[in-house]
């Protein structure tokens, strides 16, 4: 009996027969580059007839009579490698080629195969089989809480290691749902999954909490497409638009499958270990109200998560911290009073970016920001420095003179006329952009950019720093951010973790600027621009 070692011959044998059917089949010579409906029929072939007729094999192989004959030569590999994958004898060669022949005959003879198809199938069939025997898990949790029925269409390599010691379960060949549906599914699969990734999974000190922002900002993550996470966000890049329908499906599919948040970025700075974790939410679900309970359930479970695994701190980017939507995070430390991981907002080094951004000659500032805890922070420290700050908006200009002490609110001043060219904004539409004089600086406070209306005038980045040097893994940018530079509000947790300060930032709650300035400073981050 000849017994199939090397992976060599394997390649030499499939090649053969290829060439035989190739000689023998006239009409794969025209085959077009690609056929959609071929590749249709393909995956539901595979997934039909060779899955089930796989399987049946399989069970059968493990008869004593076959078993003591061919399949033991495979399960002399207790310890699998992904060599192991093609280690059988020649008689079992001969069946699974057979198997695998089934999609590819199929497409040829409805004639709607092709060339890509072919490939496609051929490398996927190499892909799992390897990945099946590497002894290695490296199916990621986040696939499945995104997408929950995957655990019926993708076998993990955990999941086969099982069929390896225990011989008589999970006998599926890369799907499998063969062996839910005849009981034969090793009750422990779960849990050596489970088990085997928190093997891998590093304890971060920080996890940043972030969302997606619009449909086509899927393919902006890290785990998206890298030639596209690599440069800032651009909305106008006409190739995002061809990506739509694939986008569209993948929102549709989070928003009904994602259960809780997954990991999209792993970065270091020195010893310090800090992720990057993705709410599977997008921007226009955070305005929906009847939507604000479940991405509080989403938000809740991260950071209990975060605190199980003994994460020190969590920070809250983009929506997450919204007022509306949980007080500034408040709603979560009033909820668990005992919480290990601090809670962190970023409202105060935010302010303090956006103070250092101000130039230091102005006399006068038009605010035109809210009355978020930020915006009176910063009107409080202009006061301070006797600089006039005016505004336009009655309603707003009375609830924060209320909020501020009355020494420092004689420079406030409700006013439409003489209005100065230095802004500090929040969200502004363009018709209040063209009230600006020409020569105006817009100085934003929110997570979000400004429409860039006026070419007349200076529009500074959101609140940001440059990253040290020393802050490695850095393969994507920061949404519309450039390369290398974070968010005041991803950074503000990074000293919270590196200072190692104890308190909550939520809520009403806030770090002192200058104290949240001088620690970025010391830490390496440097400042966009100079007050």
């Amino acid at each position: 009996m000849v017994m199939y070692g090397c992976r060599d011959d394997q390649i030499l044998f499939n090649g053969l027969l290829f060439y035989v059917g190739y000689l023998a089949m006239p009409s794969v010579r025209r085959m077009p580059m690609w056929r959609t409906d071929g590749a249709v029929v393909t995956a539901l072939v595979h997934a039909g007839p060779v899955e089930f007729l796989y399987y049946w094999f399989h069970r059968a192989l493990h008869h004593h009579f076959l078993y003591s004959r061919y399949h033991s030569h495979h399960h002399a590999s207790i310890v699998t490698e992904p060599i192991t994958s093609v280690i059988h004898p020649f008689a079992e060669h001969m069946v699974y080629f057979t198997l695998f022949a089934i999609p590819i005959l199929s497409t040829i003879y409805m004639g709607n195969a092709s060339v890509m198809g072919v490939v496609a199938y051929i490398a996927y069939i190499d892909f799992m089989n390897n990945m099946g025997h590497c002894n290695f898990e490296l199916v990621p949790r986040w696939i499945f809480q995104i997408f929950p029925p995957l655990k019926y269409l993708i076998y993990t390599p955990s999941f086969h290691s099982l069929h390896h010691t225990q011989f008589r379960t999970n006998y599926s060949l890369f799907m499998p749902f063969y062996d839910y549906i005849y009981n034969t599914m090793d009750k422990s699969s779960d849990e050596l999954y489970e088990n085997s990734l928190k093997g891998t999974e590093e304890t971060p000190d920080l996890v940043h909490l972030t969302h997606m922002t619009n449909l086509q900002s899927a393919y902006h993550l890290r785990i998206g497409i890298a030639s596209i996470a690599s440069k800032p966000y651009s909305h106008s890049a006409w190739y995002m638009w061809t990506l739509w329908p694939l986008a569209w499906l993948s929102m549709v599919l989070a928003w009904i499958y994602g259960s809780s948040a997954f990991v999209v970025e792993r970065i270091k700075l020195n010893k310090m270990k800090v992720q990057t974790w993705a709410i599977p939410r997008y921007n226009f679900q955070y305005g929906l109200t009847w939507e604000r309970e479940s991405i509080n359930d989403l938000i809740e479970k991260a950071i209990l998560d975060a605190d199980m695994r003994g994460v020190k701190v969590i920070s809250l980017g983009l929506l997450n911290q919204t007022k509306q939507l949980n007080g500034n995070g408040e709603l979560f430390r009033q909820k668990y009073p005992k919480l290990g991981v601090r809670i962190v907002d970023g409202s105060g080094l935010a302010t303090a970016v956006v103070l250092k951004s101000i130039p230091s000659d102005t006399k006068k500032v038009f605010l035109h920001t809210g009355t978020s805890k930020i915006a009176r922070a910063i009107a409080m420290e202009i006061c301070s420095r006797g600089v006039q700050v005016i505004m336009n908006e009655k309603m707003e200009y009375d609830m924060l003179k209320s909020q501020i002490p009355e020494n420092r609110a004689r420079y406030l001043k409700l006013s439409s006329d003489n209005i100065p060219q230095v802004w500090i904004v929040d969200n502004i539409d363009e018709n209040k952009q063209r009230m600006a004089p020409k020569g105006t600086i817009f100085i934003p406070i929110s997570q979000f950019p400004l429409k860039k209306v006026r070419k007349d005038c200076t529009y500074l980045s959101t609140p940001a720093m440059r990253i040290p040097e020393e802050m490695k893994n850095i393969h994507s940018c920061e949404n519309w951010l450039p390369r290398r530079v974070m968010s005041a509000w991803h950074i503000a947790g990074i000293l919270h973790a590196l200072e190692g300060w104890n308190m909550h930032e939520c809520g009403d709650d806030m770090m002192d600027a200058e104290k949240s300035w001088s620690a970025a400073i010391r830490h390496g981050f440097l400042p966009l621009t100079k007050g």
